[in-house]
């Protein structure tokens, strides 16, 4: 039998997921995945649940139905403050990981290169791989991440064509400074590069901070593509939800992808989600009380336990230095075996910290936490962890 296609060879299962295999086995509770177990509010179901009745089950428009690209070009000028003027700078997609392919596939030949800031989201990292895009690595370091523009600048070479930027980020919750936006515009400017920024966790940001979106500064919207969705915000990480915003010359050949790879988002979905965006602003002021109050909830265990963990400044994720537990625990060695162990004495799963960095020796000493659970859930972690360490 012939080989199968040299991409295989690239994929492996996640620790995210295996993580998430081994806390079922084991029957603990998973902080491990961003599933966002939360219900999904009962308006977005309920238009959903028509527009399935209605029979709206036909494709719709590749780059998604009017109504919700209006919706977006809406929510993308009053939240984000992108100079969006019609609905042809709107892509609806099969989630943000799906708009993100397609943005790749819009920007990138094999070879190219993109800055990617470490520690990463896995996902960003295997899909450049997947398609041949080299990778240049630009290393920030806890507990503020910040960001060491002489490095970024020395790491852009004549192939380099586009930065990748997570804010809020996601597996250490830094959130973008429009001071660090700036000079990132004047870089990517001057060195006339692309920038692809991931964003969904838009809504989730504490202590007062403000999201900043990078298309909005002076002289960045005609270089940037804006990835954003709705799976965090609503807690429908399954509805596969997503949309890229963008200048129309960058956004019509990316619907020509998104046509050809996905066909288009789910129809009566994209129906429901109008619903969403309809919602009025206490939802959100709601969500994000919630989140800030689970934060520090999950923070303070991790700390009590024995963890260092510094509050993350958005998204719902804590990337914890666990390697105090080694002075008083079997297991911990390495941030592999210390997952395997936290499971073992706590019930609990996290990611071992290898997922974010490009060699695993950055990563040996952290484990990432999530804690977008229903109060409950994440009370009855807590209390383990603190009763498994303290």
């Amino acid at each position: 039998m012939k080989d199968l296609s040299n991409r295989t060879g690239l994929l492996s299962q996640s620790d995210i997921r295996a993580i998430s295999i081994l806390i079922r086995e084991h029957g603990g509770i998973n902080l491990g995945q961003g599933i966002c177990d939360m219900p999904t509010p009962d308006p977005i179901k309920e238009a959903a649940k028509a527009a399935i009745d209605g029979d709206r089950s036909i494709y719709s428009h590749f780059a998604g139905i009017e109504n919700l690209r209006e919706q977006i070009a809406m929510k993308a000028r009053d939240f984000n403050r992108l100079p969006v003027s019609n609905t042809g700078e709107i892509m609806v997609s099969a989630g943000s990981t799906g708009a993100f392919m397609c943005a790749m596939l819009t920007l990138l030949d094999k070879g190219d290169e993109v800055i990617l800031f470490e520690p990463f989201y896995g996902y960003h990292r295997n899909m450049l791989d997947l398609l041949g895009i080299e990778t240049r690595f630009v290393t920030t370091s806890a507990p503020d991440w910040e960001i060491d523009f002489a490095v970024l600048e020395s790491a852009i070479t004549d192939r380099t064509k586009a930065i990748l930027v997570n804010t809020p980020g996601n597996p250490h919750g830094k959130v973008w400074t429009r001071a660090e936006l700036e000079q990132l515009r004047d870089l990517a400017v001057g060195r006339d590069l692309f920038v692809l920024t991931d964003e969904i966790y838009e809504h989730m940001l504490y202590d007062g901070r403000q999201h900043v979106s990078f298309g909005s500064i002076d002289g960045a919207w005609e270089r940037t593509i804006t990835i954003s969705g709705f799976s965090k915000t609503f807690n429908m990480t399954g509805w596969r939800l997503g949309y890229a915003v963008g200048p129309e010359h960058l956004m019509a050949p990316m619907g020509l992808i998104n046509d050809l790879v996905y066909i288009c988002a789910p129809t009566p979905l994209q129906h429901g989600v109008v619903a969403g965006l309809q919602m009025d602003s206490d939802y959100y002021v709601s969500m994000l009380a919630d989140y800030e109050a689970k934060r520090d909830m999950m923070c303070d265990a991790l700390g009590q336990a024995g963890l260092r963990a510094n509050r993350p400044q958005g998204a719902y994720y804590v990337l914890a230095d666990y390697t105090a537990l080694r002075q008083r625990f079997d297991g911990f060695g390495d941030d592999q075996e210390a997952a395997h162990s936290l499971v073992k004495l706590a019930g609990i799963g996290a990611v071992a910290g290898r997922s974010f960095f490009r060699d695993p020796a950055d990563g040996a000493g952290f484990l990432r936490f999530c804690y977008a659970k229903k109060f409950p859930e994440l009370e009855q972690a807590c209390s383990q962890l603190v009763d498994a360490f303290a």
